[in-house]
């Protein structure tokens, strides 16, 4: 075996031509038509997820489905989801039952994806489907004509990628899907995303879709530890650190005349950093790239370099001054961009950050419906004030008012125009400061309230994406700015020249030889530092050996004990680790005495002792019969005597029934008590010998079973009953 293959496991135990043969287009079609069969009123995703729905709709589909045994049903679903939100935008009036099935569709995917068997978990959200598979010949001429060409027919998409860009987020927040996507993040797993438009493709060995890495048996320097999305993240926040050092240094050293080395460094590994965003976006797609919403601030950075480059060009070979300072002018406001990007490394986890991009876009979309509607003023400002003002002036007057200067609309309204001025100026004044800031508060609360509502699922989901965006199988994501430059000038040519074997050697080399560093330091990292890694385990058994010889008053102080954690916690894990059979569990039911019947009187238990309970009372507890009548109202002072002996003893009998059982059971004195004794005893031997008899033991068995069955039955009419009430 290949020393490049050696630190892998396949995981996928399906070929080929078993995965190519696997009928995915009928199986969206099934589960479209059985979606619409089933769901045909509006509903939230709490009422999907109810008992009701879940025990009549969803448990039955998704037992149909499992007996399918078809390995894209995930994907399938979240196909149908696509296509109901697609239809929810083209017919209006049926938008929220669209919606609805939309979600019906991923809780089937959520459901079925538990059913799958924990080792083809990665591999049912990893491997990419073709929908096309299974399709009539007919039906593939007619989506051909449809979409008027064959490039797009072959494209396969994974689940993953399915539940990106239909923003499934219930289902990227999903504990099995979060394992498959932790697990790939941490780089367990290899991932080799399927992509058809890489710049630099080296497919000589055909590797699986995903995989175990074993950090043992990988060679020394293993260029795919690069692909890595958590290595991958760690070497972009690096790059990003080098891009703003020289950033600052270009703009610190700025000369009019020529280009400073330091501005030719930016500008060099500004563009290996466009090559690599440029690359990112056609390895996905541009609808998984544009769904993080950091790449809007990197495309954002990268739109003011260029105007800056441009302005830069033209101010040298013109020798002009004012082009020159203004294209440093432009690169100096990409600091508002650069700055705050680094600094989102350290906190993108944070809710606010995770409502940014929401809130920045109802702004937006708000700041440009009001500038829509007072552009009529601004016109009409304009034509009143004659020549005394310009457009310029006006809307920049009418923007200092929107932000607060409204002293500003009083001082100039009569210079527009003597008697519209004024009431024009009020009126912009109050809509302006006191409305329409109302409302846009209001409707930025109300988006951030939404988030935080749904944190954890927004959060999860830019970690998906931010996963599976790290997943490279291009060849120029191995190389770092600028190299990736320097590889994609000389490779690209040579891939058409040379042999695959020869290019797949010469790319090795050249990643090898401009990683050394990071390839080392992740090297040593997972085989000796990594958690699980031998050295690590060494070092926590030689610190627990160590922590256990210190005296007993050195462990029990309170800073120490902060420090290494308590025992106590040790205590409580390793009770739950000792195995401990059914017969001493089952003991418990059998020491349990008899529970009177519920909404009953409170019953005594009848001491064939006379009328002192104390006085003969019993040495050891016997099982026997418990006689119960009902009893008398007590005062609390016999409450309190009756809870310290344990019984509660019957009282005097009151009705001629009651008398006639009370005096034949306990109105024998001491021979009556000998003879109970005797019953009891008897009783216990019988007990003793059925014990023995396993119809016995079948029929407890059975009879424990049928309670824990009417116990959950009556749980399930309660919640039925509480949800209809509702």
């Amino acid at each position: 075996m290949d020393a490049e293959d050696q630190s892998t496991r396949p995981l996928l135990a399906l070929s080929e031509d078993v995965i190519s043969e696997t009928k995915v287009f009928p199986m969206i079609h099934r589960i479209k038509r059985d979606v619409i069969n089933n769901i045909d009123s509006t509903l939230s995703w709490d009422q999907l997820n109810a008992p009701g729905i879940n025990f009549t709709v969803v448990k039955p589909l998704v037992a149909t489905y499992t007996r399918l045994q078809n390995k894209a049903i995930i994907h399938a679903c979240l196909v149908v989801k696509s296509n109901f939100i697609a239809s929810a935008d083209d017919e209006l009036a049926f938008a929220s039952l669209c919606y609805t099935r939309a979600a019906f569709c991923e809780l089937l995917a959520i459901k079925l994806l538990r059913e799958v068997n924990k080792s083809d978990q990665v591999m049912v959200c990893t491997t990419p489907w073709n929908a096309l598979q299974g399709a009539p010949r007919e039906a593939v001429t007619a989506i051909r004509a449809e979409v008027g060409g064959d490039e797009d027919l072959e494209e396969p998409v994974s689940a993953l990628e399915m539940a990106i860009m239909t923003e499934s987020k219930h289902f990227l927040a999903s504990p099995v899907v979060q394992e498959v996507i932790n697990e790939i993040w941490s780089g367990r797993v290899l991932f080799s995303a399927a992509s058809n438009h890489s710049l630099l493709a080296d497919n000589y060995k055909a590797r699986p879709i995903a995989s175990y890495h074993d950090p043992k048996g990988a060679p020394f320097l293993d260029h795919y530890r690069l692909r890595v999305p958590k290595y991958r993240s760690l070497i972009e926040l690096l790059n990003f650190s080098i891009l703003l050092f020289l950033f600052v240094l270009c703009l610190s050293t700025k000369n009019f005349a020529r280009m400073e080395w330091t501005e030719i460094a930016f500008c060099v590994y500004t563009f290996g950093f466009i090559l690599d965003e440029f690359a990112s976006s056609q390895e996905h797609g541009w609808h998984v790239y544009v769904a993080n919403m950091w790449n809007g601030f990197d495309l954002s950075f990268i739109f003011l370099f260029l105007v800056y480059l441009g302005c830069r060009i033209r101010g040298l070979t013109e020798h002009n001054d004012i082009l020159n300072d203004l294209g440093f002018d432009i690169l100096a406001c990409g600091a508002c961009i650069l700055f705050p990007r680094v600094a989102f490394f350290f906190i993108s986890n944070h809710v606010v950050i995770v409502a940014l991009r929401a809130m920045i876009v109802q702004f937006a979309l708000f700041i440009g419906v009001a500038a829509t509607c007072f552009s009529g003023l601004l016109f009409t400002l304009w034509k009143l004030s004659g020549d005394e003002w310009t457009l310029k002036k006006i809307a920049w007057l009418m923007v200092q008012i929107w932000f607060g200067n409204t002293y500003l609309s009083f001082s100039v309204a009569e210079s527009f125009h003597p008697i519209f001025g004024p009431p024009l100026m009020v009126l912009f004044a109050a809509l302006s400061n006191t409305l329409l800031i109302t409302i846009l508060i209001s409707i930025l609360s109300a988006t951030y309230a939404k988030v935080d509502a749904n944190a954890t699922e927004e959060y999860l989901f830019q970690s998906a994406i931010s996963t599976l965006e790290g997943v490279k199988t291009d060849a120029l994501f191995s190389y770092q700015p600028p190299f990736n430059l320097v590889a994609y000038v000389t490779l690209l040519p040579l891939s058409y020249i040379v042999s695959p074997r020869t290019f797949h050697t010469i790319n090795v080399f050249m990643i090898r030889l401009t990683s050394l560093p990071i390839l080392v330091g992740i090297t040593l990292y997972e085989r000796y530092f990594a958690p699980g890694s031998k050295f690590i385990e060494t070092g926590k058994d030689k610190a627990y050996a160590l922590f256990e010889s210190l005296p007993r008053h050195i462990k029990n102080v309170s800073l120490f004990e902060a420090m290494v954690g308590s025992s106590s916690h040790d205590l409580l894990d390793a009770i739950f680790t000792v195995p401990i059979s059914d017969e001493i569990l089952d003991a418990l039911d059998d020491e349990a005495p008899e529970e009177a019947p519920s909404g009953s009187p409170r019953m005594g238990v009848i001491k064939f002792n006379g009328n002192d309970a104390s006085a003969s009372a019993p040495a050891t507890p016997r099982r026997g019969r418990f006689i119960s009548t009902p009893s008398a109202p007590t005062s609390p002072g016999q409450l309190r005597s009756q809870s310290r002996t344990g019984f509660l003893q019957v009282p005097d009998a009151t009705s001629p029934l009651a008398r006639i059982f009370t005096a034949g059971l306990g109105g024998g004195g001491p021979t009556s008590a000998v003879v109970q004794d005797d019953i009891a005893m008897s009783l216990r031997r019988v007990e003793g010998l059925l014990e023995g008899f396993p119809e016995v033991q079948k029929l407890r068995t059975e009879l424990k079973d049928t309670k824990e069955r009417l116990q959950r039955i009556e749980t399930l009419l309660l919640s039925l009953t509480g949800g209809l009430s509702t």
